[in-house]
């Protein structure tokens, strides 16, 4: 789990980075939670998510977004985050030039940047969401959305209203050529803190597919 540092677009940003061990690999950045609630890359979802694509063989970073731990900069109310984003995954694409695909994964705060990206990525080609929040910001932008993923949801979750979720799901689910699974986890809180378990079982199970099917690696 080497420790790296590359150029954000205010300064630099300080990740953890794990280089795959096959010569065309898939890519998979991770992002974490809102910076002013304490989010950083060492969140525990954040990190199970990183294991669990470092474990599949992908080059796998996570990062903190500017103004957290020994990145530079201050919090930009998402905009700059997004930005940070994709200047990581260009580092990340940068290293591994043959590459074979990108995955983003994120959790909360780190959901709306992901999917934020995604948007703007069509090399992206898989999405992996927990509780993304989708009654606090607006996911109108993924219109639509490009690619197909998994959206995880606790039933409990007293910051992210999981109706609001459902809605947003159920809203990218009329979109034709993409596939979304929605999973909810009974009973766990926003961060899934009894759930932790399960959670991993699902993301693990979901992309297990997803790298099985024709085209999936």
């Amino acid at each position: 789990m080497p420790e790296v540092i590359f150029p954000g677009p205010e300064g630099r940003l300080h990740g953890r980075y794990q280089p795959s061990p096959h010569p065309r690999p898939m890519l998979a950045i991770i992002l974490h939670p809102h910076p002013q609630g304490g989010g950083t890359m060492n969140n525990p979802i954040t990190l199970a998510l990183y294991n669990i694509f470092v474990k599949r063989g992908f080059a796998t970073l996570r990062f903190n977004f500017r103004g957290v731990g020994r990145s530079e900069g201050e919090f930009d109310n998402g905009v700059g985050e997004l930005s940070d984003a994709a200047s990581a995954l260009d580092w990340l694409q940068a290293i591994n030039p043959e590459s074979s695909g990108t995955w983003v994964a994120g959790f909360s705060f780190g959901a709306l940047i992901g999917m934020q990206l995604l948007m703007r990525r069509p090399e992206v080609k898989g999405f992996i969401s927990i509780a993304p929040p989708a009654n606090l910001y607006d996911f109108g932008f993924l219109a639509p959305c490009p690619s197909s993923g998994l959206i995880v949801q606790g039933t409990a979750d007293e910051v992210v209203a999981e109706p609001a979720v459902a809605k947003l799901v159920e809203k990218l689910k009329t979109q034709k050529h993409i596939t979304i699974d929605y999973a909810t986890i009974e009973g766990a809180n926003h961060f899934f803190q009894a759930e932790m378990d399960e959670l991993t079982r699902v993301v693990e199970a979901y992309l297990d597919r997803r790298l099985a099917a024709p085209g999936g690696r």
